[in-house]
């Protein structure tokens, strides 16, 4: 952490009175996670004091004699600088230097050739002895110490997780932050990493705020939209969404319940007995109300006159179960339903416009009069049936058969009971469901114009207005559930859009702007911008010089009664709005002590609520702010504080802790290390269950928790920022190297698959618990649309946007991380391949081996591989390796790199060059063996080095999921890992589940602050 921040910048850039707490949280952490304290562990174990006394008689002179003079200068060689280690305690000290030392003995890269003196075999492996024994002594003097793990902010990843899961909404709030460095394990989720810095700290205000401003305040809580919601406008759209939604998930099709009906009917033929409507309903995703009323419908005792005894001679016609039938049965029902749409249109209401001398059609009051009168009629019939010709009955009959119930009949009797099954039909049948948009309604054209628009609209002219016709589907279709459902969005839309407000406002408007009706001087007192507008003296009075002049305008009854309606609803929706917000705010102050409590990632204290509530009573109070505005500044104090922020991960409370003793972690703390560890984000409702029952620690519940998130869909955070940063493709999304005129297949949608691949392998491997050598030899992998067409993989999918498995993509040349094109053309200049990119990718990330820099003045390679002449980079390299400072390192891992040869700068398939020479995909591995290709490399990796991916793998997940670099006393539990892995087939869940049982993970040191609090 930047022990330099100044809090009085960070006072100027927050300002005020909203920046008090947090600030002051913000320096008490700052303060203590600079904090570290080592064990310092002194032993007199007679083995360590003769691994001191070998160092001296033996080691000492080896290092001086072979390596100090190019490694103790002021510029070392290779910038390994052996200066630190004098004594034994560094082998605890450096134990990564000291593995590096390690493995170029082992392998007889050091002493160089060229150096002077060289050691002899018994020499070397003394020295090598000595400093696998130290190792191992240094590893198991303090097996299981959890370490240094510093109190640090969260990640960027982190953090917009975080956001996803407390606001139930993909915000990415921390997309203007900088890159989070990484460590030295090469992940970015560490304290040593993570420093926090004034200017970060302006960053996160500027997050919180965005994020408050997606607040949404319900009659009862808050929620979050998708976009900011501080204009109206984003207000309004974000309530008819959720509206649009609701009515777009509603099953209104008639097609499907007829068919539902005819499969109930023949139920014991289609071999379903115990066949129920409930059952079928649930099946069909179909209204059970609607779908018993359709029964009913079509098994009552028959007719034979009118539209229902038509529709019931077109159900009965459908086919009889039998070979082939059912689409036979699903193209019949279309017709019927169509049939019935088609004959619902003629039958339906017409409301006339209302008509007042010199008010405009389009008022408030005319408006929403006749929206009233179409939404009540919608189940009504019209009249009319009584004039149709034979002709036109015909032409909208699917079959000859129901012509004669339609035909109109000529004695009296029978014409009002067919016009009393019209009524019936109608009732059944709606005109419509529900109406989910408008036009303007007070025109003089056809309904069918009327009903296109706007979203949700009333039917005005420019001015905003919304009006609810749904009537037939909260009672036809809806159930009790679903019907508090649609009436909860309806109210949360009036409430948080403050409609009856806005609604009145607009009616003031265009009543003086656009009809000029209350121009006159008695109406002068009410303006739009009246803040008072809705005052019950002023809306009164109003609504009495109205109405007088309305009177005197018109002696239609009915448009005098709709202006009354219209003040008396009006008034109504007004004053229950201003009861609703006032009986909200404490709802809303109690739902940001909900989401503190999350966001905290533990139960909050008596003081914790205090200072939310005094935070917003004094914005209240001492800044005059309003509900709203307070509520959206709590927030962002919350989000800006340190318990949100920061991760602590702090050990059970013992006051009489020492520094540096090991503790066991809180339950609270230990839900937080899991769920961050396996999901970048925050513990979920289960897992806080458990910390606050205090049962998480216990290992059945541990391990059945962590099973749980491996199978949650949020175990992508582990993918994309384990997976990611371990293979290198975090960042591909942005990677902007290749270029697009010598490959314009590479385009955005290209890269996006590209990176999606490997994410989705992985997941594959995590939820279906596969062998963790899936990653290098399985055969399978997953394609869209456009990844299959760079791949030459036949596709065959409805919908391009979806992703398939390909469980054999060997015959693509794919299969497994390795050809995947993410990593071919993430390790490519642009304009070439690159087998030391390549290579180099393979032993480092793959395998975990320990490479130094290149010299300072290495000879570049041409960019343009078709401006390589007669060479090939097969050539080219081989020169290369001809320089004996490059000779060693590029032996490790080069033949990796020329077994991909057969994938060109994006990893599409070649057997060509871009020079037009043929690829050579043959290689000779490091400590023997050879092939072609990747399935040769694929060959080598099972056969020879499959433990060495299996230990890098181990290692790098457990630097993941403690957050901080490696240790010497962490190899026990690797080696715990590699057991478990054996014994459960390498299954990928064995590495998880010894980690988190771990004492590293289970564990931390106390802090004598930290453990008081």
């Amino acid at each position: 952490m930047n022990p330099n921040i100044s809090l009085e910048i960070v006072c100027r850039t927050i300002g005020g009175i909203r920046a008090t707490r947090v600030l002051a949280s913000f320096a008490m952490l700052l303060a203590f996670s600079l904090g570290s304290q080592g064990l310092g562990a002194q032993t007199n174990d007679p083995i360590k004091v003769g691994l001191e006394h070998r160092f001296h008689d033996d080691i000492q002179p080896f290092l001086e004699t072979y390596c100090y003079n190019c490694h103790t200068r002021e510029k070392p060689k290779g910038d390994f600088d052996m200066r630190p280690f004098k004594d034994f305690e560094s082998i605890g000290n450096e134990p990564a230097r000291w593995r590096q030392i390690l493995d170029q003995l082992e392998e007889k890269q050091m002493p160089p050739e060229e150096a002077k003196r060289q050691p002899g075999s018994e020499e070397r492996q003394k020295a090598v002895f000595w400093i696998r024994e130290a190792r191992t002594f240094e590893a198991h003097r303090h097996a299981g110490d959890p370490g240094v793990v510093l109190a640090r902010r969260l990640s960027n990843a982190e953090y917009d997780n975080s956001i996803r899961d407390l606001t139930g909404v993909d915000i990415h709030p921390a997309r203007e932050f900088p890159v989070d460095p990484a460590n030295e394990a090469g992940f970015d989720n560490s304290g040593e990493s993570l420093a926090m810095s004034p200017s970060l700290v302006k960053k996160y205000l500027e997050a919180s705020r965005n994020v408050a401003e997606h607040l949404i305040f319900k009659p009862q809580g808050l929620a979050f939209a998708p976009f900011s919601v501080i204009a109206d406008t984003d207000r309004d759209k974000y309530g008819v969404r959720q509206i649009l939604d609701f009515y777009r998930r509603q099953p209104t099709n008639y097609a499907p319940y007829f068919a539902a009906a005819w499969r109930y009917r023949h139920r014991v033929a289609l071999g379903e007995t115990n066949a129920t409507l409930p059952r079928i309903a649930t099946a069909s995703h179909l209204s059970l109300r609607y779908l018993e009323t359709i029964w009913a419908t079509l098994s009552a005792p028959a007719e034979n006159l009118g539209p229902i005894a038509a529709v019931r001679i077109l159900f009965n016609t459908l086919p009889t179960p039998g070979l082939g039938q059912t689409d036979q049965v699903d193209q019949r029902c279309d017709q019927l339903a169509d049939f019935i749409c088609r004959l619902r249109a003629k039958v339906q209401v017409h409301v006339e416009n209302l008509r007042v001398e010199h008010m405009s059609a389009g008022s408030q009051p005319l408006v929403l009069w006749k929206d009233r009168q179409m939404a009540a009629s919608r189940r009504s019939y019209g009249g009319g049936a009584l004039q149709w010709t034979p002709d036109e009955i015909a032409k909208i009959i699917p079959s000859p058969l129901a012509l004669a119930p339609l035909s109109v009949p000529t004695d009296d009797s029978a014409r009002q009971k067919y016009e009393e099954s019209f009524r019936r039909f109608c009732e059944i049948f709606p005109d419509a469901f529900y109406i989910s948009e408008r036009g303007r309604v007070f025109l003089e054209h056809g309904e069918d114009k009327q009903n296109t628009g706007r979203y949700l609209s009333a039917g005005f002219h420019n001015q905003m207005g919304y009006f609810r016709d749904d009537q037939p589907l909260y009672e036809l279709i809806l159930s009790e559930d679903e019907r508090t459902e649609l009436d909860s969005l309806w109210a949360q839309f009036e409430f948080s859009s403050e409609l009856p407000l806005r609604m009145h406002s607009g009616f003031v408007w265009y009543e003086r702007a656009e009809s000029s009706f209350i121009q006159e001087p008695q109406f002068e007192f009410a303006r739009p911008e009246d803040k008072d507008l809705v005052a019950p003296e002023k809306f009164r009075h109003l609504h009495d010089v109205y109405l007088e002049k309305v009177r005197r305008s018109t002696t239609n009854e009915a448009a005098i009664e709709a202006v009354e309606d219209h003040f008396r609803r009006t008034e109504q929706n007004v004053r229950w709005l201003e009861k609703a917000r006032m009986e909200a705010e404490p709802t809303h102050l109690a739902a940001l002590e909900e989401f503190a409590g999350r966001a905290y990632r533990r139960p909050l204290t008596a003081q914790d609520r205090e200072d939310i509530t005094s935070f917003y009573e004094s914005l209240r109070k001492s800044e005059g702010a309003g509900h709203e505005e307070a509520i959206r500044d709590t927030l962002v104090s919350i989000l800006l504080s340190p318990h949100f922020c920061f991760r602590l991960d702090l050990p059970v409370a013992r006051p009489s802790s020492p520094p540096g003793q090991t503790q066991p972690l809180s339950d609270q703390a230990l839900a937080s290390r899991l769920s961050y560890f396996l999901w970048a984000s925050l513990p979920d409702a289960e897992l806080r269950r458990h910390a606050e029952a205090g049962d998480l620690h216990q290992p059945s519940v541990l391990v059945a928790q962590t099973r749980r998130l491996l199978k949650d869909p949020k175990i992508r955070g582990l993918a994309v920022e384990f997976g990611g940063n371990w293979l290198d493709f975090r960042r591909f999304e942005e990677h902007n190297a290749v270029d697009r005129a010598r490959f314009p297949t590479f385009d955005n949608e290209l890269r996006s698959a590209m990176f999606e691949e490997p994410v989705r392998f992985f997941l594959d491997v995590v939820q279906e618990d596969r062998s963790v050598f899936d990653f290098l030899l399985s055969h399978r992998t997953f394609v869209n649309a456009t990844l299959a067409r760079h791949y030459g993989i036949p596709f065959v999918a409805q919908d391009t946007n979806s992703w398939l498995v390909v469980d054999d993509a060997n015959p693509y040349g794919r299969g497994g991380l390795l050809p995947m094109a993410v990593f071919q053309t993430r390790n490519a200049p642009g304009l070439r391949t690159s087998p030391v990119k390549r290579g180099y990718w393979v032993a480092r990330r793959l395998l975990g081996e320990q490479i130094p820099p290149p010299p300072a003045k290495v000879p570049e390679l041409p960019a343009d591989e078709a401006k390589l002449g007669e060479l090939t980079l097969r050539d080219a390299l081989a020169k290369h390796r001809e320089d004996k400072l490059c000779a060693g390192c590029h032996a490790r891992f080069d033949s990796f790199g020329l077994a991909f040869e057969g994938y060109g700068p994006i990893g599409e398939r070649r057997t060509i060059d871009l020079a037009g020479h043929p690829v050579d995909t043959h290689a000779v591995f490091p400590g023997g063996g050879e092939g072609s290709g990747v399935v040769g490399l694929r060959e080598y990796l099972r056969s020879q080095r499959r433990g060495d991916f299996l230990e890098n793998l181990s290692r790098k997940l457990l630097a993941y999921a403690l957050g901080r670099s490696l240790q010497l006393s962490d190899d026990p539990t690797i080696d715990s890992m590699r057991e478990a892995a054996l014994a459960s087939g390498y299954r990928f869940s064995s590495l998880v589940e010894t980690i988190v049982t771990s004492p590293q993970f289970l564990y931390k040191r106390s802090n004598g602050e930290l453990s008081r609090q």
